[in-house]
C-alpha cells in the first residue's frame, strides 16, 4: 500500500483526500492487509500518509459507520473482527428479498420488466467463449446481478434494504470470484435463473437462487478462513503496511 506522500505534487483538495484515504484503507482491508482484530493508530494513518488527522479522521469514521471499524477512545482503531453469525443473518436476509423478488418477477406483466432481464442476459446468456474471466470484474457484476433482480421487481424500499445487505456481505462475498471454477459456475447459475424467469418457473427459479446463494455462502466462509490464516502467517497486518500498532493511548 502507498502510504507516503508525493512530495511537490499539486496540494490535493480535503474532500478528495478524505475519499482517497477512505478507498485505500476499505481496500486493505477487502485485500485482508489489515486483518480482523488489527489495531491501529489514527496518528500512525496521518504520519505514514503525511497528511492532518482531518480527512484521516473523516475516512476512519465513514468506515467506522459502515461497519468496517470500531474505535476505541484513547486508543486507537481496530479493524472490526469477522462475526460469521451476523453474516449468516444477513446471506438470510438477502435470500428472503430475492426470493419474494422472483416471485414478483414471474408473477407480473413480462413488459414491466423485460428490459432489465434482457440487459442482464446480454451479460450471463453468452457463450463460454465470450464470458470475463477477471474475478474482481465479476464479482461486480454478480452482485449487480442480484440487485437488479432486487430493483426490477419494483419495490424501492426492499431495493434499498437490499443494496444495503450487499454493501455489508461485499467483503467476503468477493471472494466466491478469486476461484475459476466458481467463475464458470456464476455464468451457468445466473443464466439458469434468468431462463426460469423469464419462462414463470417460479419454484424453479427460487430453488436455483437459493441453491445458488447457499453454494456460494459456504465457499466463501471456507475461502474466509483460509485467507485469514495465510494472511496470518505471512504477516499481513496494520504492522506489516507500516501502520503503528497500538494498544495505549497516543
Amino acid at each position: 500500500m502507498q502510504l507516503s506522500g508525493t512530495p511537490g505534487a499539486p496540494k490535493e483538495r480535503p474532500a478528495n483526500l478524505a475519499e482517497r484515504i477512505y478507498q485505500q484503507l476499505k481496500d486493505d482491508i477487502f485485500e485482508f492487509r489489515l486483518l480482523p482484530g488489527d489495531r491501529f493508530s489514527e496518528g500512525g494513518i496521518a504520519e505514514r500518509m503525511a497528511v492532518s488527522r482531518t480527512p484521516v479522521r473523516q475516512a476512519l469514521y465513514r468506515l467506522q459507520r459502515e461497519g468496517y471499524l470500531q474505535v476505541y477512545f484513547r486508543s486507537g482503531w481496530q479493524v472490526m473482527p469477522f462475526d460469521f453469525a451476523h453474516f449468516e443473518e444477513l446471506y438470510e436476509v438477502r435470500i428472503v428479498l430475492e426470493l419474494d423478488a422472483v416471485r414478483r418477477l414471474c408473477e407480473r406483466p413480462h413488459a414491466e420488466h423485460c428490459n432489465a432481464l434482457e440487459q442482464l442476459g446480454r451479460t450471463w446468456l453468452v457463450q463460454p467463449a465470450l464470458r470475463l474471466h477477471d474475478g474482481r470484474e465479476v464479482s461486480r457484476l454478480d452482485e449487480r446481478f442480484h440487485c437488479q433482480l432486487v430493483e426490477a421487481a419494483g419495490n424501492r424500499e426492499m431495493a434499498r434494504l437490499h443494496a444495503e445487505v450487499s454493501e455489508k456481505i461485499r467483503i467476503i462475498r468477493r471472494l466466491d470470484f478469486t476461484q475459476s471454477a466458481r467463475v464458470a459456475a456464476t455464468y451457468e447459475e445466473h443464466g439458469e435463473i434468468l431462463e426460469a424467469i423469464l419462462s414463470r418457473r417460479c419454484e424453479e427459479a427460487q430453488l436455483l437462487l437459493r441453491t445458488h446463494v447457499e453454494v456460494s455462502k459456504a465457499q466463501v466462509h471456507t475461502i474466509t478462513l483460509h485467507m485469514l490464516h495465510s494472511a496470518r502467517q505471512r504477516g499481513g497486518s496494520g504492522e506489516a503496511l507500516g501502520i503503528d500498532p497500538v494498544s495505549t493511548a497516543r
